[in-house]
């Protein structure tokens, strides 16, 4: 006797997925809102679902046209109270019911596919209260088509409901958006799905490891459909139980524990123990540019938890990345994890480009274990402020080792614990306010040691002002009397005298002339020297005949030298004359 054929297996997604409100999981905003409008019989009559991949669209458009089209003995009334199945819940569960038309927008994008939705709409519904149309992948609809939609969409029936489901919801044109009542599916956070996950394992009757349990989330990424994918995966893969080993292998993922011990290595600078441990997971089938990915995955774990240290209580971490992510947030500087970020984030291209994954990897590692203790600006003047300069040398050789190498060295370390670096020395440091010495305060005697001053003091301005705005009038201790060019800024005089006070430590008054200014200022008549230096200097007889030997040649400037520098450095200078008697 032949045995019965048994029933085809339901993967998990379907088995589980739910059927009404109560087993939606992690949706509770939107829940309690069409909790409320369907109290307060406020139902509107389209709506968007937008999320990732596998939150809950469909199926949340498919509790909706259960809840619209509710219907028991008392008669056909919308609810979202569920739990008894009603006249037409199975049909619309099973995706078989008449008045209930789902249509997937990336295979019906035409205006032809929506013509006839618009046709159809003119009839009412054969058995249930509401005619309910489901279009998922909206966004997939030509402009033709969602211009059609339009009008239908605006002012439908009173016994039509349409229900959109996306992806990209900003590929949604406005007008359709704004005739809408909008819901974002939220991604399900870590805790909820861990949850949802030993509740499904245990109505299996399926051993797991919680650390399995752990990959399993941070690899769905919030998403339930893939979470379930994965965890029917793992149960085949572990022949009927889930464990960390197999969900490793299963994902090509390194083990954590030697991922952290990896980042210890290249944060502390031993880059040849980095290399080794490299090296062996990548023989246990490591990915190179996933192991790249999982070092810069717990660099950014180790920073947040550095910045929030509430992260480091996320039930999706194993309690390696707990415990050793906790100590390393606090031993490592925020400058050495934002770099290391940064060299990983560009390593994990490289390796993708490279021919040879592994060789672009160990690249991308010895990088960082040579950068991992860079010192920023502020270092470098704080080591400065506190040794005095001398010559640039050359590090001390470190003696070679003639044993077996411990797979040290190589690099600098990052791991210390931070603290506040002392901007003085020591000596200065101790001594009272009052003993240490204070910048000492310049003296002015000229006008143009005044224009020294404002040079060597950076003030650019002051220098120009000095040069082309003003012409000295009168100058002595104290007081200045200028005369103004012609577009000068007054404002200048107050400025003057402010940085004068500041620098000398004396107030002075500086006063503008009002005689007309017919003279010139230091800039116009350095301009006006320079200009008859070219001069003389073309009309010289050999200038002439450069001029002549190269046509289009010209006098650009003119440097006249002192008689000492005339003469050469061996000559010496000719002695004094003596007066006759």
């Amino acid at each position: 006797m032949a045995d019965a054929p048994t029933s085809p297996y339901l993967v998990l997604a379907r088995k589980y997925r739910p059927r009404d409100f109560t087993t939606l999981v992690g949706q509770d905003a939107m829940v309690q809102t069409l909790g409320n409008a369907f109290a307060q019989n406020r139902i509107h009559h389209a709506f968007i679902l937008t999320g990732v991949r596998g939150v809950g669209k469909t199926t949340t458009a498919r509790i909706l046209a259960r809840a619209f089209n509710y219907e028991d003995a008392s008669g056909p009334h919308p609810t979202l109270d569920l739990r008894v199945e009603g006249e037409h819940c199975r049909a619309i569960i099973e995706g078989r019911h008449v008045d209930v038309i789902e249509m997937d927008a990336a295979s019906n994008t035409g205006i032809n596919d929506i013509r006839e939705i618009i046709d159809s709409v003119k009839y009412a519904p054969s058995s249930a209260p509401y005619k309910v149309y489901v279009i998922d992948e909206v966004h997939m609809l030509s402009t033709a088509a969602f211009n059609g939609l339009l009008k239908t969409l605006e002012e439908p029936p009173p016994y039509v409901k349409f229900i959109f489901a996306t992806t990209e919801i900003r590929k949604v044109p406005v007008t359709i958006l704004s005739r809408c009542m909008r819901f974002d599916l939220r991604r399900i956070t870590p805790e909820i799905m861990t949850a949802y996950l030993e509740s499904i394992l245990g109505q299996e009757g399926i051993s797991f490891e919680p650390e399995a349990l752990a990959m399993i989330v941070r690899a769905g990424e919030g998403s339930a459909r893939d979470n379930l994918s994965l965890l029917d995966q793992a149960i085949a893969h572990g022949n009927g139980t889930v464990t960390s080993a197999t969900v490793k292998a299963m994902l090509g993922l390194g083990d954590r524990a030697r991922i952290i011990d990896l980042f210890e290595e290249l944060m502390g600078g031993r880059i040849g123990d980095a290399i080794e441990t490299m090296r062996a997971l990548y023989d246990m089938g490591a990915d190179p540019q996933t192991l790249v990915a999982d070092l810069a995955d717990f660099t950014h774990l180790v920073t947040r938890i550095k910045v929030v240290p509430a992260a480091a209580d996320d039930v999706s971490l194993t309690p390696d990345e707990r415990r050793r992510g906790a100590e390393l947030a606090g031993r490592l500087p925020m400058r050495a994890l934002t770099r290391a970020w940064q060299i990983l984030f560009k390593g994990y291209d490289e390796v993708a480009r490279a021919s040879n994954g592994l060789q672009a990897a160990e690249m991308a590692l010895i990088r960082l274990a040579y950068a991992a203790d860079l010192p920023s600006p502020d270092d470098l003047f704080a080591r400065l402020a506190n040794q005095p300069a001398t010559a640039p040398s050359l590090p001390p050789m470190a003696p070679m080792s003639r044993g077996p190498s411990n797979g040290g060295g190589g690099g600098p370390s990052a791991m210390r614990v931070e603290a506040p670096r002392p901007v003085m020395t020591e000596a200065v440091a101790q001594q009272p306010a009052a003993a240490q010495p204070q910048a000492a305060l310049a003296t002015v005697a000229s006008y143009k040691e005044l224009i020294a001053l404002a040079g060597a003091k950076r003030d650019v301005l002051i220098k120009l002002a000095l040069e082309g705005q003003m012409r000295p009038i009168s100058f002595e201790q104290g007081r200045i009397e200028v005369a103004l060019a012609d577009g000068a800024d007054p404002g200048m005089i107050a400025t003057l005298s402010a940085r004068l006070q500041l620098w000398t430590g004396q107030r002075w008054l500086i006063t503008v002339s009002s005689k007309p200014s017919d003279g010139l200022t230091l800039r116009q008549e350095k301009e006006e020297r320079a200009a008859l230096q070219r001069a003389q200097a073309h009309d010289d007889p050999l200038v002439q005949a450069i001029l002549n030997t190269f046509p289009g040649a010209k006098v650009v400037n003119v440097k006249v030298k002192d008689d000492a520098e005339v003469l050469a450095p061996d000559m010496p200078p000719p002695p004094p004359e003596e007066d006759d008697e």
